[in-house]
């Protein structure tokens, strides 16, 4: 085991502490990751691990669960340092360096009646993150992000996914090639839209299917209305005309797994 590190000007906890902008990350394709579940998750979903960095303050060396441990790469730190390389409270005293996946559309691995979730240009970090721990509630097939505004592996986004960034099939690409993508895959296309749109629980959600979204902001691109199969909104009861992008997708992907599962018991 290595040397407790208890500066901050240490080599490896600059690096670490670099890995926290997307442009290092993309240079280095690494990311970190906090939490023992998380990182448990990461790595039964088949992600390399790299430096194991643990606080003995906080979680002891015995107590690291044995598929995590490496004695070349467990670091402790201070409890001082592991308060500057953690993003988020009760991450139980582990961080680790992981090496990023490449996440294309020919990657995806599609059941026979897919359920396919797509969310073109998504901004905030805590959207996707959120959206990734609906998709895994639900059980939807893939999360798809086109022309994204922020990266898989922002330690936000795994924060607030708590860990279902590595729960979920994922693909990451441009607006055009996943429409392309869709419809060679027989892939029918739900776009949100306030204009010419039928109520969400009007459509028939039980063939296969992806349900699409855009920015709270700006809406759906016009390439997206233009190549949808149908458009749907969900309702506003009140004065406020739509909601946070996740809890749409939330509204709109349950209404969708409760059409499926009413089509099984009806067999």
């Amino acid at each position: 085991m290595h040397f407790k590190i208890t500066s901050l000007q240490n080599p490896k906890i600059k690096s670490l502490l670099a890995l926290e902008k997307p442009r290092e990350r993309r240079k280095q394709q690494l990311f970190l990751i906090e939490g023992k579940r998380e990182i448990e998750w990461a790595v039964e979903a088949g992600y390399k691990i790299g430096n194991l960095f643990f606080c003995d303050e906080i979680i002891a060396a015995d107590e690291i669960p044995e598929k995590l441990k490496n004695e070349k790469l467990l670091i402790p730190v201070s409890k001082e340092v592991f308060e500057k390389i953690a993003v988020r409270e009760g991450s139980g005293g582990l961080v680790a360096v992981a090496e990023q996946k490449t996440h294309l559309l020919s990657g995806i691995s599609l059941k026979k009646n897919p359920l396919v979730l797509v969310l073109e240009s998504v901004e905030k970090p805590g959207n996707l993150g959120a959206v990734l721990r609906t998709a895994d509630a639900a059980t939807i097939d893939a999360v798809i992000i086109c022309d994204p505004q922020t990266d898989f592996y922002n330690p936000n986004v795994i924060r607030s996914s708590v860990g279902c960034v590595f729960t979920n099939q994922l693909a990451a690409a441009s607006s055009e090639d996943t429409i392309v993508w869709l419809k060679k895959n027989k892939i029918n296309i739900y776009c949100t839209s306030l204009q010419a749109a039928k109520p969400y629980h009007e459509i028939d959600y039980t063939q296969p299917c992806a349900i699409v979204m855009g920015t709270e902001a700006t809406g759906l691109s016009e390439l997206w209305t233009k190549n949808s199969d149908a458009n749907i909104i969900i309702p506003m009861r009140g004065k406020i005309d739509s909601m946070n992008v996740s809890n749409a997708a939330a509204v709109v992907t349950f209404e969708a797994l409760r059409q499926r599962q009413v089509k099984i018991q009806q067999r």
